[in-house]
């Protein structure tokens, strides 16, 4: 496992135990409240860190609107403007995301870290395909992901002349390999938290199948404190997604799905019934596997590991826990009868 240097943001320590889900925003500055009930619905939807454009001194009031309504860590993204991040820090923020490289003069620089060291506001720096400084990327040509490590670091050193290290870094890129490469290589060069995610990885289909490769792939290495999965939607959709891919991979508990792709062999409305399933255990916390399967042939036992499950026939379904037989149904009671089984484990 990697070594982390823990960073705490509000009341989330990022050092590897846990792996935050992160959202932001997309309400416009000016309307603050509606800004506050998206990111009252973010928190009710299990958002565990939620980012806020912060583009102007104006905005700076969304922070105590925003903190009022919520509990879990607030991260005020800002640019190029060193005064916003001055004014957020004595707002209450929780965490502050600027490149430290962009604000100007290491006067400013030196500003925004005593600022924030003082509060114990943590800084995220985010570096991407398109922010890369000049010479960077005339040294390497692209933006290879030595090119985004160098720019990462170039920007951490910044804040490190000034003795601050509680330094977040993120390293994005919409090119999925080049993503993953580039966070590897990160994290051999460092021992900040690194934020994980995809940008601009599309509308909800596509941007699900390329966060989950990118994202997944590092978690799985042991990478990663904290993640958002970037959708061109809904925000909520956003923290259903993260949700999934952490629950795929071990790192969150509660009710995972698996079903059959069905075959010729399937006499059920099998797709139907795998998506009222899925529906109704949403909400359900228990850490438990439940199968919907095809065919009460092959079903049993090809998903004997499943804590429950039901296995289709010529209008009934068949209900087995860890591949022994628990009795028959109607068709038309089998998630019910699920979910009466799943109340007894």
């Amino acid at each position: 496992m990697r070594n982390v240097k823990p960073v705490k943001v509000g009341n989330c320590t990022l050092d590897g135990s846990h792996i935050y889900i992160q959202s932001m925003l997309n309400v416009p500055a000016e309307n603050v409240e509606g800004t506050v009930a998206q990111a009252a619905a973010l928190e009710a939807a299990g958002c565990e860190i939620i980012r806020a454009a912060i583009p102007t001194l104006e905005a700076v009031r969304l922070i105590p609107a925003i903190k009022e309504k919520i509990s879990i860590p607030l991260v005020a993204d800002i640019h190029f403007d060193y005064r916003i991040a001055l004014e957020a820090a004595a707002a209450g923020v929780d965490k502050i995301r600027i490149n430290p490289g962009n604000i100007g003069d290491m006067d400013r620089v030196r500003q925004v870290a005593q600022a924030c060291r003082s509060r114990n506001i943590p800084i995220r720096i985010g570096v991407n395909s398109g922010s890369l400084e000049k010479e960077i990327l005339a040294k390497y040509g692209s933006p290879t992901p030595e090119a985004l490590v160098e720019s990462a670091l170039h920007h951490a050193a910044l804040l490190e002349k000034f003795d601050f290290e509680d330094i977040v870094i993120s390293i994005k890129s919409s090119d999925v390999n080049r993503m993953i490469d580039s966070y590897r290589l990160a994290a051999e060069k460092c021992s900040y938290p690194l934020h994980l995610g995809v940008t601009e990885a599309g509308t909800e289909r596509m941007g699900l199948i390329k966060s989950a490769i990118g994202i997944g792939s590092l978690l799985h290495d042991g990478i990663g404190e904290t993640i958002r999965v970037s959708l061109t939607d809904d925000p909520i959709r956003e923290i259903a997604a993260a949700k999934d891919i952490l629950k795929s991979i071990g790192k969150r508990g509660g009710v995972q799905i698996v079903s059959c792709p069905t075959c010729g062999r399937t006499k059920i409305d099998l797709v139907s019934l795998a998506k009222q399933v899925e529906a109704a255990v949403a909400d359900i916390e228990k850490d438990v596997k439940i199968a919907v399967m095809g065919c009460v042939v092959n079903g049993p036992g090809e998903a004997r590991e499943a804590d429950l499950g039901v296995a289709g026939g010529d209008g009934i379904g068949l209900l087995f826990r860890h591949g022994e037989i628990l009795r028959k149904v109607p068709e038309q009671e089998i998630v019910p009868a699920l979910l009466e089984e799943l109340q007894k484990l």
